[in-house]
């Protein structure tokens, strides 16, 4: 690892939002005529892009998942954005890394205004050099795009992006951070099960894991 600075992920990585998320989600759904998903299914919503969990785990057909999220969008917005707590333990996480000299910036696939919003409502902002997330209007819909914009936005600022880590719940976090080439550690408190460490570098069971974890790297 011996990383440059750290991507977090948003919902089950620093904010408990799965009050938020559910409530908005079973809303959207059911404004469509779906059915609502069981309390498992709807929390393992959280995290993934929302047109995904429409679309493939509840099986909407394309129309009607886009109906779906934009129904989902405008009532989390509304309701459900500042449902939300702060994991126990986060603050104390983030003043830990900032000591260790550690950069971070958020790469969500939450809608970004969304997770700038939460962001600030939980006054994390002075913590974070970046807050990216999925934005339509230019064309980043996929969390690999997420990161690589986050990275750049790390570099404008001047920050040595050379060797990034990923932290996040789930497998996606894993596995789009994979893809670019950029190690991940998984945290097992957000709503990810043990499986979605596969591929990662290392798994955390509490936040004050993570900085003993950098800190105590052989690397």
């Amino acid at each position: 690892m011996n990383p440059t600075c750290l991507l977090l992920d948003l919902d089950g990585t620093l904010v408990d939002s799965a009050p938020g998320v559910t409530a908005s989600a079973a809303a959207a759904l059911r404004s469509v005529g779906a059915g609502v998903p069981d309390e498992p299914t709807l929390r393992s919503f959280v995290g993934p892009p929302m047109y995904e969990s429409f679309r493939y785990v509840v099986g909407l057909d394309e129309e009607t998942a886009r109906r779906a999220l934009h129904t989902y969008r405008a009532d989390y917005a509304e309701h459900g954005a500042l449902d939300s707590s702060l994991f126990t333990g986060v603050p104390e996480m983030l003043d830990a890394l900032a000591g260790l000299g550690m950069t971070m910036g958020v790469a969500t696939s939450k809608v970004e205004d969304q997770a700038e919003r939460v962001t600030r409502h939980h006054r994390l902002n002075a913590r974070l050099a970046a807050v990216c997330g999925i934005d339509e209007s230019t064309g980043r819909t996929t969390k690999r795009q997420v990161i690589r914009v986050c990275l750049a936005r790390l570099r404008a600022r001047g920050v040595d992006v050379s060797r990034p880590l990923m932290v996040g719940d789930r497998a996606y976090d894993v596995q789009s951070a994979a893809a670019e080439g950029i190690p991940a550690v998984h945290v097992r408190w957000g709503y990810g099960g043990p499986e979605e460490a596969a591929g990662a570098v290392a798994s955390v069971a509490e936040p004050s894991e993570l900085a003993d974890l950098l800190t105590n790297d052989p690397t």
